[in-house]
């Protein structure tokens, strides 16, 4: 089973609304995803609710994440995304350490590039692969990102982090989506191509990391 950890200190990184939006790209009948809401704030929960009869499984951690997982795992839930609080409390921890990959969202401001490095702190004593998302970019102008993007881009190149070569553009429809408890992909096809690259993106990394390879996965280099 695969492990997607979405993790940082910083609050309204965008964790629970990229975990929401993935899960709903991703799942399946022949592919079983699993929410697992372990942020206290429990807005993985509350848009699972609006789906009605289409929501996905869900689970709340009550004791501790490792018991959750293993039971995903015994019912055959091949990818389990983990949602968690913007802090850097036990359970973060625990869920970095168990984590496949950790996607860490970033907003193009110095405030969210300052937080973030505690949780990537955390993900290198864990020895577990990670990967920074910036997300809530300011729209690409002629297909070039916008200075805020190329600048943050720098600013972690500099620090030797990973960061996905795509990004999450700042768009009203993600919120608009999430309201009605659909993804990006079911409220509006036209608008989740990011979401869908992040996706590839994902599975490229999760695939060198179960065969032990390198190379141009987004959790070593940008991709």
């Amino acid at each position: 089973m695969n492990a997607l950890v979405f993790a940082s200190r910083k609050g309204g990184s965008g964790k629970s609304t990229l975990a929401a939006h993935l899960a709903a790209y991703a799942n399946r009948p022949s592919r079983r995803c699993l929410l697992v809401d372990d942020d206290p704030q429990g807005s993985l929960r509350l848009w699972n609710t609006l789906r009605n009869y289409e929501a996905l499984p869900l689970k709340i951690v009550d004791r501790s994440l490792a018991d959750t997982l293993k039971s995903a795992k015994r019912d055959g839930i091949e990818w389990a995304f983990i949602d968690t609080p913007p802090n850097n409390s036990a359970s973060v921890i625990d869920a970095i350490q168990a984590g496949t990959l950790i996607v860490i969202p970033c907003r193009p401001g110095i405030f969210d590039l300052d937080a973030v490095q505690d949780t990537i702190e955390l993900a290198r004593a864990a020895r577990t692969p990670y990967a920074v998302v910036i997300n809530a970019a300011p729209p690409k102008r002629g297909g070039i990102e916008a200075p805020a993007v190329a600048s943050a881009r720098a600013a972690l190149s500099k620090l030797q982090v990973p960061v996905w070569g795509g990004q999450i553009t700042q768009r009203s429809s993600y919120s608009l989506a999430l309201a009605q408890g659909e993804g990006i992909s079911e409220y509006d096809a036209s608008s989740g191509d990011e979401i869908a690259r992040l996706w590839l993106a994902i599975e490229k990394s999760v695939k060198a990391i179960r065969g032990g390879r390198n190379g141009a996965a987004m959790h070593c280099v940008a991709a």
